[in-house]
Parts: C-alpha cells; structure tokens; sequence
C-alpha cells in the first residue's frame, strides 16, 4: 500500500511539474499578470468532529499562500488558479497536514490550427456525502489531462474539430480508486448566423481503475448556442451507452442525455442564470468540479447515472450592496448498487459596505440529502456572518463567525456547531 501511495504521489508531481512547466513557458514568451498573496488564519471550533454526542473544542490555525496567474494572449497561453497551506490543530483532533487547491488550463499552438491542451484541477472532496465535512472525511482528489486538438476551419460557416485526451485521476486516501482515462472526440459546427450556431459531436471514453474495473462510455450529441442582446443559450441532447466490467462481470446502461445553460441580465445591476444536465458517468470523472454543489458518494459503485440543476440571481444595488441567491438539486443513481441519492439545497448572501474599508456580509444555507437504500433523510443548516477589513492596498484583516445544525432520520449524523475564524491576508505583488 506504501508503495502504492509513493508511485501516485510521484506521478501527481510529475503532473505538476508539467503544469507549471507550460506556465513557465507562457511566461518566458509573453507579458504576464501575476498575484501572490499570504495568509494566517485561526478557527476555533466547539464540535471539531461534527458529533451528534461528546463534542469536542477544537483550534485549527492555516497559513497559506496563494498564487493567480494569467498570461497574455499569444501562441502559448495559460491560467492558473492555486492555494497551498498547512494546517495545525492545537488539541490534535485531526492530524496536521498539507492541504491544497488549483485550477490550471492552458494551450500551444504546435502549427496552424494545432493546438496541445492541459489541464489540471485539485481538490479536497468528502469520500462519503453521509458524514460531516471534517479532516477525516475528505481526500484529494486531483485530475489531470493532456492531448491534441485540432481544429479545421472548412470554411467561414463550418469547422471540424478533432481532439484526443489521456486523463489520470488520483485521491490520496482511497485505495484502488485511481484512474487513467482515454477520451477522442469529434465534432461539427455550423454558423446558421452570426448568433446562432449548431452542430453535432460524438465521444468515445475508455477509463481504467487501479482496482481492475474498466468503463466504456459512448456518447453522440446535437449542440447548439444562440446569443440576443441580453441573453445567452446553449446545450445539448444525445444519446450515451455505458458500460462497466470487472472480471467476468459486465454491467450496461444506456439513456438520454444532455445539458443546457442559459444566462440573462434582467436589467444592468441584476442577472439570471440555469444549468442542467444528465449524464451518464463514473464517480471519479470531474462533474462535481464543474458543479460545485454535486459530490460523488465514493464508497458506492463505480458508474452512476447523475442529474444536476442549479439557478441563481444577482442583484447590485446603488449602496454597493449585493444580493446573491443560488438554488441547486441532484440525484445519482449508483447503477450497480442499490444506492440512489437525492439532494438539492439553496444559498443566500448579502454583503454591504458598513464603514470605510469595512465589508460585512450575511451567509445563509439549507441543504438536504436522501439516501434510497434505507430511506434515511439528513437536513442541514447554516448561518455565517463575516467582516473584511482593507487596513491597506495590501493588507486585509477578516473576522467570521457561524452555526451549522444536522438533523438526520440516523441520530449519530446529528450534529450542532458553533464556530469562530480570524485572519489575515497580505499582498505580495
């Protein structure tokens, strides 16, 4: 297992080193925008490991560094998005350790209309959706990829891309849940206007695990995207065939599939958004990357059948203020057990100036989870009221304070917290 545990970490470096060897590059050839900030933080804690009986305080204190980086547009380009920390806990509740969390995305144009694409995206995820968000309940879960793309203008109405894509998955405390994906994809698009635009796709992905299992996914799309003044419109609807095998033993299901996405600004301090989608997939694909709200249950069965839906408002008002209200729901059909989870939530947050330099905003959330397998329904709640004050252009300090409360149908998922964070950031460059 050590040995298993040292090759993953070793092929996430390499990964790492790859990514900041394209961003090395873009930024050798062109101007770059770059921000790097520190920070310090304290948490104090009055139920550190979300129990439903003998709670236990707790001090969780950070420091961390932040990195923001976005080349200038040129043959290579590049974005990356990261923190990287360490964090200790007085009373040792949990262990101390190293945490982390970066987006990168970036491209080479190797000859005309040949592009090389990377990506890179790391997270912390909780491995069951049945417990708190605690140390113990998460693992990193950190996705790479990598692989040519072109792109062939036929002429100024139609063009036709090609792509292939080799992804490799890795958590650092699951065992024989890492994969490495194969991917090609082709795709046709026509101009009908200069606002409209459709096309069709098909996909083909090829994703092994550690564990010896094997998943086959086929895919063919109708795409298409519509621009007005005030709103956008794009999607798709398809078919997709998946298929998952270990030994002797295949398992297949096919069914509908498809997205949609629409933006609208309703006047000019207020928008509108929606997103859905129906996809027929494995757990450790990058869905609950794409919508922040979905988490895969990685304790049940590889492919799962997953619907998410999620709209939200925005409002800006002439104080300054903000007004944001986000509303989500999903289900995931693990296809090969009997689980089946149902979840959906909303958010809301207000956020004003109350002194000079001196922001203060309101958090409110309600989620809930229910599980199939054994009717079992969690719901939680959360307040969270916070300040940030600009003490310089380089300075901000920043005080939170919250609740969180489980009420579940299974008594040992019930927990109540109360906790309280301080902190600092300061702006390097």
């Amino acid at each position: 297992m050590a040995s298993q545990q040292g090759a993953g970490m070793l092929r996430t470096a390499t990964q790492l080193m790859f990514t900041l060897a394209v961003a090395g590059t873009t930024a050798s050839n062109v101007a770059a925008q770059t921000e790097i900030t520190g920070g310090i933080d304290s948490r104090y804690t009055d139920n550190a490991r979300k129990s439903d009986s003998g709670e236990v305080s707790d001090l969780e204190s950070r420091v961390y560094i932040k990195a923001d980086y976005t080349s200038d547009p040129g043959r290579c380009n590049a974005n990356l998005r990261g923190t990287v920390g360490y964090s200790y806990w007085l009373d040792d509740s949990f262990d101390d350790e190293t945490y982390g969390e970066m987006d990168f995305i970036g491209d080479c144009e190797l000859a005309d209309q040949l592009y090389w694409d990377a990506a890179n995206t790391l997270r912390e995820v909780n491995e069951s959706s049945r417990a708190g968000d605690t140390p113990d309940n998460r693992t990193r879960k950190n996705v790479f990829s990598t692989g040519p793309r072109y792109n062939w203008r036929i002429n100024n109405a139609n063009w036709l891309t090609l792509s292939t894509r080799y992804e490799n998955t890795e958590f650092s405390d699951i065992e024989d849940s890492d994969t490495e994906r194969y991917t090609g994809t082709a795709s046709w698009n026509h101009l009908f206007s200069q606002t409209l635009n459709g096309g069709l796709s098909a996909t083909y992905s090829r994703t092994d695990y550690d564990s010896g299992s094997e998943v086959d996914v086929k895919t063919g799309r109708v795409t298409f995207s519509k621009r007005w003044a005030t709103t956008d419109v794009s999607g798709s609807v398809g078919i997709s065939e998946i298929e998952t095998r270990f030994g002797a033993t295949t398992q297949s299901s096919d069914g509908l599939v498809g997205e949609l996405a629409i933006s609208r600004a309703l006047t000019q301090s207020s928008d509108w958004y929606f997103r859905a989608a129906h996809e027929l997939t494995d757990r450790t694909s990058n869905l609950d990357f794409r919508y922040g709200d979905f988490q895969f249950n990685l304790q049940d069965s590889i492919s799962v059948e997953t619907s998410t839906v999620s709209t939200g408002f925005n409002q800006r008002f002439s104080n300054s203020s903000t007004l944001n209200v986000d509303l989500y729901g999903s289900q995931s059909d693990y296809l090969d057990s009997p689980e089946r989870e149902d979840g959906g939530g909303v958010r809301l947050r207000y956020s004003r100036p109350v002194a000079q330099r001196t922001n203060a905003y309101l958090g409110l959330g309600y989620d809930y989870q229910t599980y199939a397998s054994d009717n079992v329904d969690d719901r939680t709640s959360s307040v969270e009221l916070g300040a940030e004050y600009q003490a310089s252009r380089e300075l901000n300090l920043q005080a939170r304070m919250g609740h969180e409360n489980r009420v579940s149908d299974q008594a040992s998922s019930e927990y109540n917290e109360n906790w309280v964070l301080l902190g600092v950031e300061y702006q390097f460059r």
